[in-house]
């Protein structure tokens, strides 16, 4: 619900701090006071489109802040997690508008865009007012609200479709992979047969081209890895090398190695190293001889890294990846070899769950009709309690079409709607949208609100005079209709009428004051005995009318004790 709204230089206000509450709260004043301007500033930080002509005159820039109490579980919160917003149950909007056009929004301190705010706030308030384009003209929006009032069971209905839709996707996705017609399959299939064998002939394994790019890099330094060889085998072999140098310096300790421990050990170590350097020079021995690189060997390693060379360009960036293509052509070979059989096997397993579908359709249109029914016969009880005595309303359904698997397949069903609405006795059933007239849709809106309010997520609903142009006992019945929507949902209703001042739950005056040349407009809090002088002023009389207070007293212990039973 909205908890706080601070204006600064809109219009006639130069600084307004507003503190709602919940239930009904009623804003009245004087005809030309600024009322509006509290529904377009509310609408303003919401997100509507605004021009410089609201900035007070005389100043720069206009600004507008309003706090929300977020239900934890709301649409709201999961739109903020969605832009990464943090809320932690309270939701601050700020929207500034300077006199050159430019524009800033915050939401919880982060700068989102105009777009952003009417995402997040679409859920968060709904607003009525006599000139607005009414949403609910529309039949999608028509559609949203009997499927609110069917609840559970098209919820049950909905879900049954959702893993029908998407197998039935999956086997499109299926057909489509096969190709287009005989001929082009034909043609994909040579494609990927000279693609398979092509991998199969070169008999390429993971991490090949890097065993014949080590052997390569050999052949190249053939001359300089035989040199070494040659002189290390040299300095260990030769006359007067290293063999000889530590085969003297055995024997010498060897002759030793009885007049002390530490002679012995050292003999021993030399021992091991003496067979040691025997070893290696062997070795070398063996390398060096074996060091003759075959130049056919050479031309053969280039050739096999010119092919791996030339498969990487067309079918991946490694062996593996050229591996992983070949058995993926070779499934998808086979799959075109076996279309016949396989698409056949695949379509009737598609007309199967068409099918079942089209039952999941005619299910939900079902559970549709039957909600509409209830549905339409209690706003005509409400729109009778509004002295519409002879108003007649139904939820007009179009003819169940069945898909053929070509178009799209709705997780919402395939029904066509639409509010079908007469004023007059006598007068067929129309398009809500043709013939309902300015006040018929004010009732209208009340009497739906009225049955819808009690499973909307939106916590606050924002009326601007829509009780104009009624009164006496319909403007009764309005009031307390405003309070048994309230009972539920925040609302905020610029009002003219006693009877709904005196059901509100909260009051405030708007009102004009002149100083040093200036008009300013303001907004206060009513207690109690100004809530009475409120409701005098709206009926007429005079203050110092000791029955028009009593008679403004009786209307509000009566509006008091309506709500204690609601």
């Amino acid at each position: 619900m909205l908890k706080i709204l601070q204006l600064k230089n809109i219009a006639l206000i130069d600084y307004a701090e507003i503190d709602f509450e919940k239930g009904l709260n009623v804003l009245s004043g004087e005809t030309g006071s600024g009322k509006s301007v509290i529904i377009d500033s509310i609408n303003f930080v919401l997100g509507a489109k605004a021009d410089k002509t609201m900035i007070r005159y005389g100043e720069s820039e206009c600004d507008a802040s309003a706090v929300f109490e977020i239900d934890g579980n709301s649409e709201v919160i999961k739109k903020l997690s969605g832009y990464d917003i943090e809320c932690d149950g309270e939701l601050i909007l700020k929207r500034k508008l300077s006199s050159d056009g430019k524009s800033s929004v915050k939401v919880n301190g982060e700068n989102v865009t105009l777009s952003m705010l009417r995402e997040i706030t679409s859920e968060l308030v709904d607003v009525h007012g006599q000139s607005e384009h009414y949403s609910l003209l529309k039949t999608s929006a028509q559609l949203e609200i009997v499927d609110k009032f069917s609840g559970e069971t098209l919820k049950k209905a909905k879900d049954y479709i959702i893993p029908i839709i998407k197998r039935i996707k999956e086997i499109d996705e299926e057909i489509k992979s096969f190709g287009g017609n005989e001929s082009e399959r034909a043609m994909r299939a040579d494609i990927l047969k000279f693609q398979t064998e092509e991998i199969k002939n070169a008999e390429i394994c993971d991490g090949e081209e890097e065993k014949l790019s080590i052997k390569r890099e050999k052949i190249k330094n053939a001359e300089k890895i035989a040199e070494a060889l040659n002189v290390s085998h040299s300095a260990l072999s030769d006359e007067n090398c290293a063999e000889d140098m530590i085969n003297s310096a055995y024997r010498a300790l060897s002759g030793i190695s009885g007049f002390d421990e530490k002679y012995s050990e050292l003999s021993q170590r030399l021992e091991s190293v003496k067979t040691e350097i025997s070893d290696i020079s062997e070795t070398l021995w063996d390398l060096s001889d074996s060091g003759d690189f075959d130049a056919a060997e050479a031309e053969r390693i280039e050739n096999r890294l010119d092919t791996i060379k030339t498969l990487k360009k067309k079918y991946g960036n490694s062996e593996k990846e050229i591996l992983e293509f070949l058995e993926k052509a070779e499934n998808e070979y086979e799959k075109l070899n076996s279309f016949d059989t396989e698409y056949a096997k695949i379509t009737a397993e598609k007309s199967e769950l068409l099918n079942k579908l089209n039952k999941g359709y005619a299910e939900i249109s079902r559970i549709r009709k039957e909600s509409s029914n209830e549905f339409s016969s209690l706003i005509i009880k409400e729109l009778k309690e509004l002295s519409m005595k002879s108003a007649d309303f139904e939820v007009a359904f179009g003819d169940l079409k069945e898909t053929d698997g070509k178009g799209s397949y709705p997780l919402n069903g395939v029904d066509e709607i639409e509010f079908m609405f007469s004023a007059n006795k006598g007068e067929p059933l129309k398009s809500l949208s043709k013939i309902i007239s300015g006040g018929e849709m004010s009732r209208f809106m009340l009497a739906l609100k009225t049955q819808i309010s009690r499973y909307q997520d939106i916590s606050t609903y924002i009326f601007d005079e829509i009780d104009a142009g009624i009164s006496g006992a319909v403007a009764q019945v309005v009031a307390e209709k405003f309070a048994k929507i309230a009972k539920n949902i925040q609302i905020i209703a610029i009002s003219h009428l006693p009877q709904i001042c005196s059901m509100s739950d909260n009051s405030y005056l708007i009102y004009k004051t002149e100083t040093e040349n200036k008009t300013f407009t303001s907004v206060k809090k009513l207690d109690k005995d100004s809530k009475v002088n409120e409701i005098i002023r709206l009926v007429g009389g005079a203050n110092d009318s000791e029955v028009a207070k009593l008679h403004a007293v009786e209307m509000i212990k009566y509006a008091d004790n309506f709500k204690s039973k609601i």
